[in-house]
């Protein structure tokens, strides 16, 4: 079963509402997805609270990561080109700082200490317990592959449960059809790895 919710600052909803993300950088959207699974399972008696997982990716990607941070609700989840620095990703890629223009508007790293640090993931890499699987293209222009990478080495040097699979010459999205086959198959694997207890295909797909 998928569940996609529509949290605070999503479009399709009038300006009011998808400008509530501004310079929040995950909080209220995160508020609203943890309601929201919380009250979806407290309403479907099938679904195994114990068994949920959760991905993302782009911004999805680093609400992936965020949510970590904030909540044990999920037994495994998967960032694709997710930004774990709010401050780093502002400096670096084609869509930086122009994002950052809107969604953390006249909020700059030296005069918003308290967006850029305690909203970022990787300043929170410690209370991360869920097991973690990072994707990136190697060519990402938009959200550079080192947003991945340091959070994977925050994790690893935690001794948290985390793997990242980089996926060559490919930039934000996944074009390649063989390319994109085996990124498929590898978010499939985590997921029966963590939600299934079976670890069989991601053992084959990952032998090393």
């Amino acid at each position: 079963m998928v569940y996609v919710l529509q949290p605070s600052g999503a479009i399709g909803f009038g300006q009011k509402f998808s400008a509530l993300h501004v310079n929040t950088w995950g909080k209220r959207s995160a508020d609203d997805i943890i309601e929201g699974t919380q009250q979806f399972v407290a309403g479907h008696s099938f679904v195994d609270v114990t068994k949920i997982g959760c991905i993302g990716a782009s911004y999805g990607g680093f609400m992936t990561m965020y949510l970590q941070t904030r909540t044990d609700l999920f037994a495994a989840a998967v960032s694709h080109a997710g930004i774990s620095s709010i401050s780093s990703y502002w400096g670096e890629g084609y869509w930086g700082y122009s994002y950052s223009s809107a969604a953390s508007a006249h909020s700059y790293p030296w005069n918003n200490h308290d967006l850029y640090i305690n909203q970022s993931p990787l300043f929170s890499a410690d209370k991360i317990n869920t097991p973690l699987l990072l994707l990136h293209g190697t060519a990402d222009t938009n959200v550079p592959a080192g947003e991945s990478i340091q959070m994977y080495t925050a994790l690893k040097i935690l001794g948290k449960p985390v793997e990242l699979i980089q996926v060559q010459e490919e930039n934000h999205h996944i074009l390649s059809y063989e390319k994109r086959l085996k990124w498929n198959n590898t978010i499939f694997a985590w997921f029966d790895r963590w939600l299934k207890n079976e670890p069989l295909w991601w053992n084959e797909l990952y032998k090393d």
